[in-house]
């Protein structure tokens, strides 16, 4: 999985993932079968906060980070951020979930899985993904 570069020196950035945060969630990302998704309890805390897109709120701006990934890594992260939802406590998320950022930008690239909907569907009860808030699409 090609995970692309993340420069945390970038001050255009509104994120606080660094290069490390990223590796770290592809990882977990390779391991959605894995008790913890191989996370440990340290991590699970460390990382619980950037799973959330809200730029300049705490969370991270993750249509930013995954801009330069391949199309394939971002469905690895959303496949993670969907089941870290339920399974890993802090990472609620509702709509400021990374796969509503992520889905749209696959969207927009226009490399949508047609089938990914209705995996996120089978597998969450957040009803704001994939789309998020109408509230935020207003």
């Amino acid at each position: 999985m090609a995970v692309g570069s993340f420069d945390p020196s970038n001050k255009n950035s509104t994120s606080d993932v660094n290069g490390a945060d990223l590796l770290e969630f592809s990882r977990a990302s390779q391991s959605l079968e894995a008790e913890k998704f191989g996370l440990d309890e340290l991590a699970i805390a460390r990382l619980a906060p950037l799973a959330r897109h809200a730029p300049g709120s705490g969370g991270a701006d993750w249509a930013l980070v995954a801009e330069s990934m391949d199309d394939s890594a971002i469905v690895d992260l959303i496949r993670l951020f969907t089941l870290a939802e339920s399974r890993l406590a802090g990472w609620e998320s509702g709509a400021k979930s990374p796969v509503v950022a992520l889905a749209a930008l696959l969207r927009q690239r226009d490399a949508y899985p047609k089938e990914l909907t209705s995996w996120i569907k089978a597998n969450t009860s957040n009803r704001f993904l994939p789309y998020g808030s109408l509230m935020d699409r207003l």
